[in-house]
């Protein structure tokens, strides 16, 4: 992220960011599924993140 940039600042701006890193990455050939440690520095909180494929719902007819 540039200086310009913001980050998200709800949890639905966080989702459809985390939605779009998500996309990019499995279409890149990357797989996502798993456990990802994001260090952050001292400034900053640490987490672990948990990613897990679910399934689609049935498309309604």
């Amino acid at each position: 992220m540039t200086a310009d940039e913001t980050g998200p600042v709800t949890s639905a701006e966080l989702n459809t960011e985390l939605e779009a890193v998500l996309r990019r990455a499995h279409e890149s050939g990357v797989d996502v599924r798993g456990g990802w440690e994001c260090r952050n520095g001292p400034e900053s909180p640490d987490w672990d993140v948990l990613i897990t494929e679910v399934e689609k719902p049935e498309a309604s007819d």
